[in-house]
Parts: C-alpha cells; sequence; structure tokens
C-alpha cells in the first residue's frame, strides 16, 4: 500500500484493524489470501461451539463488514481496496458452514473459497464489477463463501 493510502488507515482505529483482517490485508502479496489464512484460527471456536453458533458468527461477521469494509474504503477514498479483507473473514465463515471441521476439510474448503474469490464465476463477478460500497465489498465474498461451502458439501457427499 502506498504511503498516501497508508496515511488514511490506523491499525490502532478498530474499524480499520477488522477491515484490514487484523493487519493480515497489508501484506502486500496476496492479501485476500492472507486475509483468509487469518480468519481460520476463528474457526477454532465452532468446533466445540457447534453449526448454529457459526451460522450466527458468519451473519454477523457478513453485517457488520457492510459498515467495517464501507467505513474504511471511505477512509482510503478508494473503493474495494486490496488490503481491505473482512470480506474474506466473513467468506471462510460461511464456507464451513454445517461442515465437520477436519484438517482435510478446513484446506478443501480453503482452496475452494480461494479458487471462486480469485475467479469470480458468475455470479460473482457481476455483483464484484456492478454493486459498490460496503454492501458490494461484502456481497461478492458471501457468494464466494455460499458457492465454496456448497461445492465443499457436494465433495464430502461423493466421496
Amino acid at each position: 500500500m502506498d504511503k498516501i493510502l497508508r496515511s488514511r488507515v490506523s491499525l490502532k482505529n478498530p474499524v480499520h484493524f477488522l477491515a484490514l483482517g487484523f493487519g493480515s490485508g497489508l501484506i502486500p502479496l496476496m492479501p485476500g489470501t492472507f486475509g483468509s489464512l487469518a480468519a481460520l484460527p476463528l474457526l477454532l471456536p465452532f468446533v466445540w461451539l457447534g453449526p448454529t453458533a457459526l451460522l450466527l458468527a458468519a451473519v454477523l461477521a457478513s453485517i457488520v463488514g457492510i459498515y467495517l469494509c464501507g467505513k474504511t474504503a471511505s477512509d482510503m477514498q478508494v473503493h474495494d481496496h486490496g488490503s481491505i479483507v473482512w470480506d474474506e473473514v466473513a467468506g471462510i465463515l460461511l464456507t464451513f458452514l454445517w461442515v465437520p471441521l477436519t484438517p482435510l476439510t478446513v484446506v478443501v474448503g480453503f482452496v475452494l473459497f480461494r479458487f471462486y474469490d480469485i475467479l469470480k464465476p458468475w455470479p460473482i463477478k457481476p455483483i464484484d464489477k456492478y454493486i459498490h460500497g460496503g454492501f458490494g465489498i461484502m456481497l461478492d465474498d458471501i457468494v464466494a463463501g455460499i458457492m465454496a461451502c456448497l461445492s465443499l458439501h457436494a465433495l464430502m457427499l461423493l466421496l
């Protein structure tokens, strides 16, 4: 991130800290992947809390993310800057809904989510292109997370 954008955000600001994925979005190479990786430890409590708690957390992360991402993008004066990765956090949580959390499912789910988030197949690409603001920043990753979740469930059924 260049100096001008860095001067507009601060990890001391809790909104920016969360929107930047606890700072992981500031990694210059593949910030979305690092934001997704930073979200994986958030799954640990749900091994014990269960799928309903994960659903509530995913919905809450998605709703709160609209504000976090919109505000941070506005402060940066750039729409959907790559360092804004809270959308990846919400997408990762959605990917693992009703999935037994094992090392294998976590790796496969992570790869599926990154696949959909990076390649943006229909309907993700039009969402990313035409819907703006915090809602638009969040929505394409929410859809990617849902598609990854459905794909992961399909793979589990096949295997």
